[in-house]
């Protein structure tokens, strides 16, 4: 009942928009759901919602949390560019910002400070970096003044702060152990260590920020998954099981922990390691079963995966394994092929329809019984209805034939007629003779 009164309470920070809201928005910062009414997501998704627009108020953060009905306000949403269902954007001024991570309220709420909040963060002090440094993972900061460089990072900042923060500092704000080679610079705090931007090795400066956004090692689900898919790496996962302590599953996730640590240098400008829980989301991603625990190489961009070729002991194999997929001696099996892509559909419909018969066998049943049970009458129909129309066109030209037949030999009276008719004409001895002549052919 307490929870059922927060939630129900929680619906009260949350604004129901209507057409109004298109002309009324741009004076402040916006936190929508489009919604539809008879989405299954849409409805789990509320009382998280609920939470965050009731959370939102009373930390007194300036972004408004509403919600709109896409089906109703159709054209609005279409606007904002709104295609699925729920679909979640930051508007502020006359940017939209998708929100693409996991629907908890914590990293609702997150990503909402973030975006919100100013572009480029200043850190005035040591004791502010310090605290910056605790409370985020993965940080990146410029440092220098006014340049080419600054601008460009400031461009990337408007496009890659719905994933990350962006920070600047003077020189003499950076801890002790980090040294420059030149200014300005930008720097990417993670993993207990920082890397520099090198324009020369790195490339584009949006490239190498959307890359380094994550830590070397990684817990990898289903959406970080697939915003490892923007980085164009290859995805290094030991799948495993969390719950189990044995030997083989705590040594294959040490072994992707000490390359990602060990050989970073060699190996993070086309590689993301980390470890996955359960084979579920794996084997419907390769459509294949897995056996846990164990490694696979994920190309994000093709859906080719690799697997190892044999036991993988210790962390030499790992490696060798690696440079085998980089020099292309390493069998790649999937793809996105037109083979590929007829399993895929197979595949998904075999799955809906395993899910749809165990989740509720009888809906499943009228689901897919009902369609071919009236195909299957329909079928019959047909059948039945060629076989009559065979017959009575079998019987049509069988009456056909005779007609003619008769018609042109006459009926057997009028043959009768014509035979006496002759008879009639010959003379009595003639008739005699010809009786005769019959006798004799008895």
């Amino acid at each position: 009942a307490v929870i059922a009164h927060v939630v129900a309470s929680g619906a009260g920070f949350v604004v129901d928009l209507d057409e109004s809201f298109k002309e009324n928005r741009k004076d402040d910062i916006w936190l929508v759901d489009f919604y539809a009414p008879w989405c299954g997501h849409c409805k789990k998704l509320e009382p998280v919602w609920n939470e965050v627009g009731m959370e939102m108020k009373n930390m007194g953060s300036p972004v408004k949390v509403g919600k709109m009905d896409a089906t109703s306000f159709s054209s609005i949403a279409s606007e904002f560019g709104v295609r699925g269902y729920p679909t979640i954007k930051l508007l502020k001024g006359d940017l939209a910002y998708n929100y693409r991570g996991p629907r908890t309220k914590d990293d609702i709420i997150e990503f909402a400070n973030r975006v919100a909040g100013p572009l480029i963060r200043p850190l005035p002090s040591q004791h502010m970096f310090e605290h910056v440094q605790k409370r985020h993972r993965v940080l990146f900061v410029y440092v220098g003044g006014e340049s080419p460089l600054k601008e460009k990072y400031i461009e990337v900042a408007s496009e890659l702060i719905v994933y990350t923060y962006f920070f600047s500092a003077s020189e003499d704000v950076l801890p002790e152990y980090v040294t420059l080679p030149e200014l300005p610079a930008v720097m990417v705090f993670k993993d207990g260590t920082y890397f520099v931007y090198d324009e020369y090795e790195d490339g584009d400066l949006s490239s190498w920020i959307n890359k380094e956004r994550f830590q070397g090692y990684l817990n990898v689900d289903g959406f970080t998954l697939y915003e490892l898919g923007d980085t164009g790496k290859l995805v290094a996962i030991a799948v495993i099981d969390d719950k189990n302590s044995s030997v083989e599953h705590t040594r294959l996730k040490s072994i992707i922990q000490e390359v990602a640590r060990d050989y970073r240098d060699h190996f993070h400008r086309d590689f993301q390691f980390g470890h996955m829980d359960g084979n579920d989301y794996i084997n419907s991603l390769l459509m294949d079963d897995l056996t846990v625990p164990t490694i696979v190489v994920l190309n994000t961009s093709n859906q080719q995966y690799f697997l190892p070729d044999r036991h993988i002991e210790n962390t030499e194999d790992m490696v060798q394994f690696i440079n085998n997929i980089l020099d292309g001696t390493a069998e790649a099996q999937g793809g996105d092929g037109l083979l590929q892509r007829i399993k895929r559909i197979i595949y998904d419909a075999k799955s809906t329809i395993m899910s749809v018969f165990k989740s509720s066998p009888l809906l499943g049943c009228f689901l897919f019984g009902l369609p071919l049970g009236v195909i299957s009458i329909m079928c019959y129909g047909i059948c039945t209805a060629d076989t009559d129309g065979g017959v009575e066109e079998h019987e049509a030209a069988k009456k056909e034939t005779c007609d003619r037949e008769l018609t042109d030999e006459g009926s057997e009276e009028e043959q009768e007629e014509e035979k006496n008719g002759k008879y009639t004409e010959l003379s009595d001895g003639e008739l005699k003779q010809k009786d005769i002549m019959e006798k004799k052919k008895d």
